[in-house]
């Protein structure tokens, strides 16, 4: 997927005013509009315009855009960082699904999810109105989900100055995290979000859950999974052995004979829940280094006592 350089597109500095962008994208579009513009490129290039003042006319979208920063190219093969835009609070408003396809794959990657629906519309009653709804995507420990826990989250939500210039405000919040939590899932916070008009109430704050990244486990639902390395012996032998799980050690049986990536399950090890999720091991088979005279002869011993190949039924 290429990266779209919006400021590029647009003509204007990455530090533009909100009124720089709007008179900026007026000129392009009476340049470009296929009604007036008979070049064969007219209609992409009005087209991609469109896209670009999408993201840059509304603050959250171009504040979003704005955290994957400034050095890359446009048409550089781009994937988002993971996660790139947690602690990013946003109001809601924006797209239908339908015009997020409008759009390049690029637009639909960064935007087609968190920017489609319209939770946060204010209900409007006379002169009052609920404040908006926010949301925001917060990381939290895998151990969390297992144990509960209050954690405390930096959030940060774009405006614009008196200039026009965008600018973003930080707050942070200490939250309650409920044990058993799944990622994905989202905590609400009554009255965190928009402040209401009038006599209205206020919006709630929605944090979607999602698991930082971990060296040991990977997450499906409420399963967890590991991959654990034995060796030759444990394996063919059988064992019981400690294995890591994020809510402390278990011991854990290896059959005798044992192949590599076979798949064995804790039950009721994984996410807690009604019911709570299962841990799947992976064995992994790993060999001792031949590192030292001792070793090498006993490498030496096997291949002439045991007279194994694994390449028997290869026809080779």
């Amino acid at each position: 997927m290429e990266f779209k350089d919006y400021y590029s597109v647009m003509g204007v500095e990455r530090d533009a005013s909100q009124d720089d962008i709007k008179r900026a994208y007026r000129k392009l579009a009476r340049r470009y509009h296929p009604d007036v513009n008979k070049e064969a490129d007219a209609e992409a290039r009005f087209k991609e315009l469109g896209e670009a003042y999408a993201v840059l006319k509304d603050p959250e979208k171009r504040a979003a855009y704005d955290q994957l920063g400034a050095d890359w190219k446009a048409g550089q093969d781009f994937q988002p960082p993971p996660n790139w835009d947690a602690g990013f609070e946003f109001s809601g408003g924006g797209f239908s699904s339908g015009d997020a396809r409008a759009y390049s794959d690029f637009f639909e990657t960064l935007f087609g999810r968190d920017f489609r629906s319209a939770e946060g519309a204010r209900q409007h009653a006379g002169m009052r109105a609920r404040g908006e709804d926010h949301h925001a995507k917060v990381l939290i420990d895998l151990e969390d989900a297992y144990q509960g826990a209050t954690r405390s989250f930096s959030l940060r939500a774009p405006g614009v100055d008196a200039k026009g210039h965008l600018v973003s405000k930080q707050r942070t919040l200490n939250v309650k995290i409920p044990k058993g939590v799944k990622q994905g899932q989202r905590i609400r916070l009554s009255g965190q979000g928009s402040p209401g008009l009038g006599q209205g109430e206020p919006g709630d704050l929605y944090l979607e859950i999602e698991f930082k990244p971990h060296s040991l486990f990977s997450v499906e639902g409420r399963d967890v999974f590991l991959e654990l390395p034995v060796t030759p012996w444990e394996a063919a032998l059988g064992a019981t052995v400690k294995v890591p799980t994020p809510g402390g050690p278990v011991d854990l049986k290896i059959p005798a004979g044992t192949t590599a990536r076979r798949k064995l399950r804790l039950k009721k090890r994984g996410i807690p829940g009604e019911p709570p999720g299962d841990l799947y091991v992976t064995v992994t088979i790993t060999l001792p280094p031949a590192d030292s005279d001792a070793a090498r002869e006993l490498y030496r011993n096997m291949q002439q006592d045991l007279a194994y190949n694994p390449r028997s039924k290869m026809g080779v």
